[in-house]
């Protein structure tokens, strides 16, 4: 039986930026902050992948859509799987959410966004041509190309790379984000550019791994102005999901929180 949610005084609340501060398109990198979740989850758990209840999480997502100023129906995310695949799209989802890790749109009215929780969440547009997307981006896509796919994907609906400006929302920093000696070289046998992203880590089996930066060269070298809000998700609880903090505390399951864009 679905439960009566009650409405909560705070509303949800995305991070801003003034480099996509753009007529005519709407944004957010929305933090955990008004929602109605609780426990792991609390409180504005955006993800149907996760453990939470599934009303709960569709009211979490009527309160972001609702702040973007679109319908529920209208809010759209892909089925994510750490892939380098775009979908677009240009109608709401008829039945169930296709596989990919970025979505592009250059219909009116249509929220695209992406799921995160210690990945990147990368906002696209290119206010000339109205075209705007936002890929998922952790070691995995970003290593795979779904931000050049992105891009791509872009200018095949009219983009131009000069003026397609990207913004990188909330990500785990280096500093929280200890990986392997081996994860290293398996990242930079795909990718011998990403070595600088590499620091030393608390013993010499370890290492400290930059997914902002790598994300932000991989963006550059694909002739996309690009920039990091520089929020941490792992470091900052009060505001963000983090699947990194929840295994570390044996946690059973994790919140993921939303960033959308959309052409108004």
């Amino acid at each position: 039986m679905l439960q009566r949610i009650e409405p909560e005084a705070v509303a949800p609340a995305p991070v801003t930026s003034a480099r996509l501060a753009l007529p005519g398109i709407s944004h957010g990198w929305f933090t955990r902050q008004g929602g109605v979740s609780s426990g792991v989850h609390a409180a504005l758990n955006a993800g149907p992948g996760s453990n939470d209840d599934p009303a709960l999480v569709a009211e979490n997502r009527a309160r972001i859509a609702a702040s973007l100023g679109v319908t529920p129906s209208h809010l759209l995310s892909p089925f994510q799987f750490h892939s380098a695949e775009v979908v677009t799209v240009d109608a709401a989802f008829a039945g169930e959410r296709p596989r990919a890790d970025a979505i592009v749109t250059a219909t009116p009215g249509l929220a695209v966004g992406v799921l995160t929780a210690d990945c990147g969440p990368v906002l696209f547009a290119d206010p000339e041509a109205r075209v705007v997307g936002a890929a998922h981006a952790g070691w995995q896509g970003a290593v795979g190309g779904v931000l050049e796919n992105t891009i791509a994907t872009m200018v095949a609906l009219g983009a131009r790379h000069g003026a397609i400006i990207a913004v990188l929302g909330p990500t785990i920093s280096q500093i929280n984000y200890e990986v392997g000696a081996d994860f290293e070289g398996n990242v930079t046998a795909h990718d011998s550019a990403a070595a600088p992203f590499f620091a030393p880590g608390q013993s010499a089996a370890k290492r400290q791994f930059d997914l902002p930066g790598y994300i932000l060269m991989r963006l550059a070298r694909a002739g996309v102005a690009a920039c990091w809000t520089g929020d941490c998700t792992y470091a900052d609880e009060a505001r963000f999901f983090s699947y990194r903090r929840t295994t570390h505390r044996g946690e059973t399951d994790y919140g993921r929180q939303l960033s959308a864009i959309l052409l108004e």
